[in-house]
């Protein structure tokens, strides 16, 4: 197996970061905008694949 570069890690390390970012945002807007587009919320959940 080879060994992972620096640039690899930090690649991942922020790619990591970003997707965290994205999700935390995507929640938060969730929670603020949740009585008035409870079908998008559902939407949004149901398209996620976990």
């Amino acid at each position: 197996m080879p060994q992972m570069s620096p640039m690899w890690w930090s690649f991942l390390m922020i790619s990591t970061i970003i997707l965290l970012t994205i999700m935390n945002s995507m929640i938060y807007f969730n929670i603020i905008n949740l009585k008035p587009n409870k079908n998008k919320i559902t939407m949004t959940s149901k398209n996620w694949k976990w």
